[in-house]
């Protein structure tokens, strides 16, 4: 009985502790849980930010501000802070100095250039074909005699090509002097017309009245100096008249065809100067100018064929040789202009990072005009004077994409604020929805610090709700304005029912 009484007693004590342990536990959850009035931070460990706050305010109300945190008088949700950092800076990315460095990211300031045009492009050497001399026999005869020359070789004018027996020629000469013998005046001036009717040269004809015999034999000579392109007539071999005998091209000037892109076809006038810098001769420059834009395109390249004539007074432009080619034309006014590697083509539209104050960098949308040797004139979009990025700008489009910034269009002022022109992403499910507006039960949007909950969204256009009904699963894309959230876009991930 006095054991039974003991147990009874050492139960009763640990009941007793058990209960002012419990209490106890209450107690401090209760202090854990009370918010701190002196200090005013939110629960969420916003005190521990060394960041300045300038204010707080509800996402889906942003033009209402309030000087502390706590709850939202709108929507059940703790007020957002909004720190210095963040504001004044420009819509775009913020990346530290030193990252930037370490990506090789260079810089170039808009400047105000001349719009000379000047196109670069590359080129051949080839003959010029208006220059070409075609030597052909005049009348039927046999070969005698034939100078050791070969396609290729470089002559001079007047250098003998073959010599030619004609029968014909001998016949009349005999006739011409006989005429000429008698004394009369009209046969022999009719003698002397028909030695030219047989092809028979004024000089040969000269020859022979001055000096009374018949030539039985004619040298054939090149009426010009060149380069011979082909060599048709061997010792021994009878030819017959209107036959040619060799072809020979004139190297005093040659063509050079240039292939100029076809995006700057009409930029290229007859007239425009040609400088031409060739492998061969890599200090030189060979001034020329266009004569022809010929008008097919080469298709496999899609390039315009530009005809320049370039002199050869020393006969080293040989065909064949490639040259580097600067068209230049008028100057037409000034522009403002930017390094060409410094824009970004998406196909739809032409970007350009703009790097602005504390590290910022933000996408701007150009219109572009012309290039003028490495730089492209900017129609609109940037002022002078702008820093943009010359290199590393495609890691910072990207960035920018990542973080849903849009770039602003041509001439459209940037935002006051960067968080309006963020686009900010949240799972949801279409509760209802029209053209007009979308009720949806949405997840947390992280980048606003905005907890998930079932409210109605003004969407930004019509065909954001094309394809969309009620049930679908969506990932919805907002942005932040003075009148709250807006839906820019939603895309749908499966069905909710």
């Amino acid at each position: 009985m006095k054991r039974s009484n003991t147990m009874l007693l050492a139960l009763g004590a640990g009941a007793a502790l058990l209960a002012l342990g419990a209490a106890g536990g209450w107690w401090w959850a209760t202090r854990a849980a009370a918010p701190d009035a002196g200090h005013g931070q939110p629960p969420s460990g916003g005190a521990q930010d060394s960041r300045k706050v300038l204010y707080w305010y509800d996402p889906m109300y942003p033009q209402q501000r309030f000087d502390k945190p706590g709850k939202s008088p709108f929507m059940d949700m703790e007020l957002v802070p909004k720190y210095a950092d963040d504001s004044g800076a420009g819509a775009g990315v913020k990346i530290d100095p030193a990252v930037a460095q370490n990506l090789g990211v260079r810089f170039a300031t808009v400047t105000r250039v001349p719009l000379v045009t000047q196109i670069e492009a590359t080129g051949l050497v080839g003959f010029n074909e208006r220059d070409v001399a075609v030597v052909q026999a005049r009348a039927n005869g046999f070969v005698e005699r034939v100078w050791p020359l070969a396609p290729g070789d470089v002559i001079r004018a007047g250098q003998p090509l073959a010599e030619f027996l004609v029968p014909e020629w001998t016949a009349a000469q005999h006739e011409f002097l006989a005429v000429r013998a008698a004394g009369d005046a009209a046969l022999l001036e009719a003698a002397r017309d028909r030695l030219r009717l047989l092809g028979m040269p004024e000089k040969l004809i000269r020859e022979v009245e001055q000096g009374g015999k018949p030539r039985a034999r004619h040298t054939v000579a090149s009426p010009r100096g060149g380069m011979i392109q082909s060599l048709d007539v061997r010792a021994g071999m009878s030819v017959m008249a209107g036959e040619t005998l060799a072809r020979v091209n004139g190297l005093g000037t040659v063509w050079l065809e240039v292939a100029v892109p076809e995006a700057h076809a009409g930029a290229v006038r007859v007239g425009a100067i040609a400088e031409a810098r060739l492998a061969g001769f890599p200090d030189e420059v060979v001034e020329g100018r266009v004569t022809a834009i010929l008008p097919a395109l080469n298709e496999a390249a899609r390039s315009l064929r530009v005809r320049v004539e370039l002199p050869n007074r020393d006969g080293r432009l040989r065909p064949g040789l490639s040259a580097q080619v600067t068209l230049r034309g008028e100057s037409k006014g000034t522009g403002l202009a930017v390094p060409t590697e410094a824009i970004i083509r998406t196909g739809k539209r032409a970007l350009v990072i703009v790097a602005e104050e504390s590290g910022r960098y933000t996408p701007v949308a150009v219109s572009l005009g012309r290039e003028v040797g490495d730089r492209t004139v900017i129609a609109s979009g940037l002022s002078e004077g702008q820093r943009v990025v010359a290199s590393g700008q495609f890691l910072i489009d990207s960035e920018a994409s990542l973080a849903g910034f849009v770039a602003r269009a041509a001439g459209e002022p940037a935002a006051a604020d960067s968080a309006a022109a963020a686009l900010h992403e949240a799972e949801a499910v279409i509760d209802e929805i029209d053209g007009t507006e979308a009720t949806l039960t949405h997840g947390p949007f992280k980048t606003l610090s905005m907890p998930g909950m079932t409210m109605v969204f003004p969407l930004a256009r019509p065909d954001v709700a094309k394809g969309l009904k009620a049930g679908d699963r969506v990932a919805v894309f907002v942005r932040q304005t003075d009148d709250g959230l807006i839906v820019e876009r939603m895309q749908k991930t499966g069905s909710g029912k």
